[in-house]
């Protein structure tokens, strides 16, 4: 079993930045894939960026690339979205999720089995 608490959302205007953070319990953090998913009002959930547990490699949606940025801190078993010059459509509430080991589709909240609660940020213009 884990647990996911996101951290760090808030009200921003846009060209700001923010950071969130997701924090896993759980045995081996080095071991899960995680990702970033949002969901603004009305829409389907999306995703936004990922980061695979073997060779730290790292996806993201088209429309984030080049401004967000996720990394990940297996000694705090912590994974962060940096996200820059943030724009009104990125309001949502954004979500992390893992799953244990590899999948080949981490762009598919699918091959995800663990999710947080989410934390809403709010961008306006």
């Amino acid at each position: 079993q884990v647990q996911l608490v996101e951290s760090g959302g808030g009200l921003v205007q846009a060209g700001d930045s923010l950071r969130l953070s997701c924090t896993a319990s759980g045995p081996s953090f080095h071991t899960y894939t995680m990702g970033w998913f949002r969901q603004a009002p009305g829409k389907k959930r999306e995703f936004v960026a990922g980061i695979m547990s073997i060779d730290g490699s790292t996806y993201y949606a088209d429309s984030v690339k080049g401004r967000f940025a996720i990394s990940r801190d297996n000694a705090k078993n912590t994974l962060y979205l940096q996200m820059n010059s943030l724009k009104p459509d990125d309001t949502a509430v954004y979500v992390c999720a893992t799953r244990f080991g590899f999948t080949a589709h981490p762009t598919s909240d699918t091959a995800y089995g663990y999710w947080g609660q989410g934390t809403q940020v709010t961008v306006s213009s």
